[in-house]
């Protein structure tokens, strides 16, 4: 029997997964130790996290880190593209527009100077380059901000992994971490592992799972990250994991052939899964949905984040992600502990000390009660499964 008590899967969900850290403050303080971890999105960030060593006190740290300002450092993620290519300028939308415009007695080579000055122009506009990544690269947001924090948080206290293959970060820690991502190019889900991608980065896994489409930017394979299961994709277009699978708890509990090719033989123990559930109240928060809050007025210089049609954007992504992968989850429903976010959104990741300090004890509160609960039902139908100190 292994040494850990639970393998634990954690769903996606953007600033949502702030609820995590309550609920493994709870899982740590009743004494029990993860095993396999395995997440999207939000969750692929806590998960990595996990298997890097840290603790829920950690975590709590790093989710509280401070800008200069008193900002949370979550809220530099959603970052303004800063610059791009001579190659993705020259290739863009934008640039087949100006050289399709014929201007009268002007010399094509005068117009494509013309072309070149206008464009230069614009994209000293943060404004522009939001819109022309959007375009070009599929997000408004570089997402540069969450590689260097994510870089920064798997490098502290002499870890040293914010620079490691999947397969490296295996060996380094002993833990068996999987993050999930959509590769839209070939149309299917990404499991990434040191058994499918041994050579990605983990860093760049977790950017692509993060990867919320019309948020950040999408992702393109690196040829230097070696093949995904043996198939050279370099070149594919990977976004979120949640366009696929937000909740893939069924990569933990399966004994379909494939999925164990990709996962391993079973270790023999109960997995957990972490579900964020819009629908269930945050204690002393209101019930109001992000999506129907007051939107402010645009001004000037604009910002996106006020326009309708960003706003329109946003709340087509909280949809997206609530498409929860409903068939495993209800057939699974004494293994899912449902932490509640109601009000909060995909994208909040500027929540007020009062707003986040809720979610947190919310998520604390519902860990507690679920444990209690999944104690008494393994103990009535699968003792075996229980962690060893509960069985006497």
């Amino acid at each position: 029997m292994a040494d850990y008590d639970y393998n634990l899967v954690f769903e996606g969900g953007g600033a949502k997964g702030l609820v995590f850290v309550g609920a493994l403050q709870e899982f740590e303080a009743q004494g029990y130790t993860a095993g396999r971890v395995l997440g999207t999105s939000a969750g692929a960030i806590t998960a990595a996290m996990l298997a890097a060593g840290y603790n829920a006190a950690e975590l709590r740290e790093a989710v509280d880190e401070k800008l200069p300002d008193g900002k949370p450092r979550f809220s530099t993620f959603m970052d303004v593209p800063d610059k791009f290519s001579p190659q993705e300028i020259d290739d863009s939308l934008m640039n087949l527009i100006f050289r399709a415009i014929d201007l009268p007695f002007v010399t094509e080579a005068a117009e494509r100077k013309l072309d070149a000055h206008l464009m230069n122009g614009l994209l000293r506009l943060s404004i522009f380059r939001q819109l022309f990544s959007f375009v070009e690269k599929g997000g408004l947001y570089s997402g540069q901000a969450l590689v260097d924090w994510l870089t920064d948080r798997l490098n502290q206290n002499g870890r040293n992994l914010g620079g490691v293959t999947l397969a490296e970060f295996n060996q380094r820690t002993a833990k068996d971490l999987t993050v999930v991502a959509s590769d839209t190019t070939a149309g299917k889900i990404l499991v990434l592992n040191h058994r499918t991608a041994p050579h990605c980065p983990v860093v760049a896994a977790i950017r692509m799972s993060m990867s919320i489409p019309f948020v950040w930017q999408e992702v393109r394979w690196q040829a230097e990250w070696g093949p995904y299961r043996g198939q050279n994709i370099t070149g594919h277009v990977v976004v979120d994991g949640g366009v696929l699978s937000n909740f893939p708890i069924e990569l933990l509990i399966s004994t379909e052939p494939e999925i164990l090719d990709m996962m391993g033989a079973h270790d023999g123990v109960y997995a957990v899964g972490l579900l964020i559930d819009e629908e269930l109240p945050v204690a002393g928060i209101s019930a109001l949905n992000v999506a129907e809050a007051p939107r402010p007025e645009p001004k000037f210089p604009l910002d996106l984040k006020s326009l309708a049609a960003t706003q329109r954007v946003t709340q087509l992504i909280n949809t997206m992600l609530r498409g929860h992968d409903k068939l495993v989850i209800d057939a699974y429903a004494d293994g899912v502990c449902r932490l509640p976010a109601q009000g909060y959104g995909t994208t909040d990741f500027e929540l007020s000390a009062i707003r986040a300090q809720a979610l947190i004890d919310a998520g604390q509160t519902t860990m507690r009660d679920f444990l209690l609960r999944l104690h008494i039902f393994l103990r009535d139908n699968h003792p075996h499964h229980l962690p060893q100190r509960l069985r006497n």
